[in-house]
């Protein structure tokens, strides 16, 4: 049931976050990553269409999660956003990159708390608090859900102005995600600075190049 991993921890009197990361897969951007703490009394008191509304982001339409994004600012105690660039990608490596936004994201909260919930089987190497790893989290809880939409319309915004200074990729469309359209602008035009050199399709094709040559 959604939500009673949260309720459990209240009861307990333990303050809670959710994290969840966006753009880990993607060959080009940053990764972004957004932690959220709720008021659960205004989450219960949400109409059940709304309410629904607060799930994984990559299940919301555009125009769905602009329409939560207003209830996600009634409903949160405090939320922050964190990334990381592509360069800090091929330095660190996605995974501790990927643990680095988040890190960035909790360090924009001002209260303490008590319990971390995050998405998927991998704790945070550097979180000053008790972890709980949930599989699947953004559908079982509201925390990480939110966070996820948070983050998912940060990385999205950024990925829209990056569209207007490389049209040809298209990065408004697929926000860097490797579809076959960005696969055959990268054919076409080359890389950007946006790429993640450390990513096969990229790194490949770099390699190809330099054969080349």
């Amino acid at each position: 049931m959604k939500g009673a991993i949260e309720k459990k921890s209240l009861k307990d009197d333990r303050r809670l976050i959710g994290v969840d990361e966006v753009g880990r897969g993607c060959l080009a951007g940053p990764v972004y990553a957004a932690v959220a703490a709720l008021d659960y009394y205004k989450i219960d008191h949400l109409d059940a269409t709304t309410r629904d509304l607060i799930r994984d982001s990559k299940k919301l339409s555009t125009k769905q999660r602009q329409k939560i994004l207003p209830v996600l600012d009634q409903v949160c105690i405090e939320w922050g956003v964190g990334s990381a660039s592509a360069r800090e990608i091929e330095a660190l490596g996605i995974v501790p990159a990927t643990f680095l936004a988040m890190k960035r994201a909790y360090l924009m909260l001002n209260e303490s708390y008590d319990l971390l919930l995050i998405d998927g089987n991998q704790k945070h190497p550097d979180m000053p608090m008790e972890q709980m790893t949930v599989v699947g989290g953004d559908a079982l809880c509201y925390a990480i859900a939110a966070a996820s939409i948070l983050a998912k319309e940060a990385r999205d915004t950024v990925m829209r102005e990056a569209h207007l200074l490389y049209p040809q990729f298209g990065f408004g469309d697929h926000v860097g995600y490797g579809t076959k359209s960005h696969l055959q602008a990268l054919e076409e035009h080359g890389i950007t600075p946006l790429h993640r050199r450390n990513f096969a399709p990229i790194r490949n094709m770099m390699s190809v190049e330099l054969e080349l040559v």
